[in-house]
């Protein structure tokens, strides 16, 4: 499974934006989830859902963001309301999954990133 992240860019704060995380390739999909990394700082998880549709926020993201699953489209979503210059980063999708071979795998592919850049 590979995953591909778009949807960044320049926004002023309170503005929105819909990231998207579109996965490809061989393997049953158990979780994707959103995390950010801001200069300086680490890498954290906003947001993750799982295959059966359950959720879970970061407290900086509950009630502003809110993370979405469509299978028709193999596609995870993220969208982000009332962005603020704090919610500057950039943002990686993960998928973590399960490549049956001889055994099952249980593996993860990262996305390469998109930069979301909130303006005050």
């Amino acid at each position: 499974v590979e995953v591909a992240e778009s949807g960044g860019g320049l926004v002023q704060a309170g503005e929105s934006l819909r990231l998207s995380c579109a996965a490809t390739g061989t393997g049953d999909i158990t979780n994707i989830g959103w995390y950010r990394q801001g200069t300086g700082k680490q890498r954290e998880l906003v947001a993750a859902i799982t295959a059966d549709g359950r959720t879970n926020y970061a407290d900086s993201a509950e009630g502003r963001f809110t993370i979405s699953w469509d299978n028709a489209k193999n596609t995870v979503y993220l969208q982000m309301n009332t962005l603020k210059p704090e919610d500057t980063a950039v943002y990686f999708c993960k998928a973590e999954f399960i490549y049956y071979a001889d055994l099952p795998h249980h593996l993860e592919s990262w996305g390469r990133g998109t930069l979301v850049t909130v303006s005050s």
